[in-house]
């Protein structure tokens, strides 16, 4: 079953906003429509409640209701991943015994933030969400948000030791460690951009895929990237690269997910909402992202 679904998380994820409406309550309607348009246009699966959802202002009662929500509209059509992560170990078990698996395939779990904790507490933390996890658990490595790094070796360390530990998304930027993840790793293990801008890169380097900002915007052109990259033809995936990139580069320019807020709203999928103590991207930004979405469109 884990081989099977290592498989079906090969390609393009999609870290899926969460839409508000005007008054700061969770948008359904818009959330479907989203889902619909990343699914129906190629994303292989769904990763929610992540940074790019907006999870650390969402409470546990909408977090419960969103997976819910979820696991019934995707119907069983793609994979769904769903972000549980924190810097309380011992909290983040309480939440894994308290959440509901059904229509869930794995955690997505980050790497713990403020108390840096050393690598032999970063290894302890996730062997501790392995054992209590009835799924599969993917790393999440993102020191630029988190002031923490799980270094090369303990990623391996963790893959080699923990058989309920199934890949890390790697958004370190730190080609030499994610090189040396990529050489020594199990077989198994998969490999995964967290970075959309270097996406292709490291697909050449060996990587499985990505799970994306950009995808809820150009679900289809973002995945057929992915897909020629897997497959080997690098000089198609370029193309395609190339053509995205300036847009990418724009999305981040006022942070995540404020800049895929703002495009979403320009693509008339969602309203450009987000809470507090997030804020939409400036207008000089809006209108960049508005004037690139015309030239891609």
């Amino acid at each position: 079953m884990t081989e099977k679904l290592q498989s079906r998380l090969k390609g393009t994820g999609v870290a899926i906003v969460s839409p508000f409406t005007s008054s700061g309550a969770f948008d359904f309607v818009a959330f479907e429509k989203i889902l619909n348009h990343t699914i129906e246009n190629g994303v292989n699966y769904i990763v929610l409640l992540g940074t790019t959802g907006e999870s650390v202002t969402l409470s546990k009662q909408e977090k419960k209701t969103i997976i819910e929500f979820t696991v019934d509209k995707i119907n069983q059509r793609v994979p769904l991943v769903v972000g549980i992560g924190g810097n309380n170990t011992s909290e983040l078990v309480l939440t894994i015994h308290g959440t509901l698996f059904k229509g869930v395939d794995a955690i997505l779990s980050v790497c713990p933030y403020y108390n840096k904790p050393s690598q032999e507490g970063i290894f302890q933390h996730f062997k501790t969400l392995a054992e209590a996890s009835p799924v599969p658990v993917i790393l999440y490595t993102v020191p630029g948000r988190t002031s923490s790094n799980i270094a090369a070796k303990t990623t391996l360390r963790l893959a080699n030791e923990c058989k309920n530990i199934i890949g890390i998304k790697e958004a370190s930027a730190n080609f030499d460690q994610i090189s040396t993840i990529l050489k020594d790793r199990p077989e198994d293990f998969l490999v995964i951009s967290g970075d959309d801008g270097l996406t292709l890169p490291l697909l050449a380097l060996g990587a499985d895929g990505v799970i994306s900002v950009v995808a809820n915007v150009y679900p289809k052109a973002f995945s057929e990237m992915v897909q020629l990259g897997l497959n080997g033809d690098f000089v198609s995936a370029r193309k395609i690269h190339f053509k995205l990139i300036e847009f990418i580069n724009a999305l981040f320019l006022d942070g995540s997910p404020a800049g895929i807020k703002a495009a979403l709203e320009i693509r008339q999928l969602c309203i450009n909402y987000l809470r507090l103590p997030l804020v939409p991207v400036n207008n000089d930004t809006y209108n960049l992202l508005k004037n690139l979405m015309s030239k891609l469109n």
